[in-house]
């Protein structure tokens, strides 16, 4: 099994970086590892879509938990591994603590972890900024 979580505070409310999530067909705004990302349904448990990361093949993708404004879970399976992106929202007493983990597990975890989470501080500063801004 592979792990990484990074955290970042933000002055923004977590309806705002939430909003952000909810848009998922947005993420490539806040996201530059993506070229496209559709939701085939709305942002709920059970809704699937697509992804395509930069320099990769198309994958599916599924949520599988999420409660508004404090944390959802994507899961995507490929290649005998199962990667689950957790996203969490916490309030602080200046704005919202945002929290990405990733945890991989499969053949092979270890050696794609890093690569899969190379981008995600880059990311998670563009998805509050966003969020701050609006």
């Amino acid at each position: 099994m592979y792990a990484y979580e990074h955290a970042l505070d933000t002055t923004a409310p977590a309806a705002a970086v939430w909003a952000r999530y909810a848009a998922v067909n947005d993420w490539t705004a806040w996201d530059t590892g993506l070229l496209q990302v559709d939701l085939e349904g709305p942002f709920e448990v059970g809704t699937e879509g697509t992804m395509t990361p930069a320099g990769q093949h198309t994958v599916r993708f599924r949520i599988v938990e999420l409660v508004t404004n404090e944390l959802f879970t994507d899961e995507t399976v490929v290649a005998g591994m199962t990667l689950r992106f957790i996203h969490r929202l916490t309030e602080t007493e200046t704005g919202t603590r945002v929290v990405h983990r990733v945890e991989i597990t499969g053949p092979g975890a270890e050696q794609i972890g890093p690569a899969v989470t190379s981008d995600v501080p880059e990311a998670m500063a563009a998805l509050v900024k966003l969020a701050e801004e609006s």
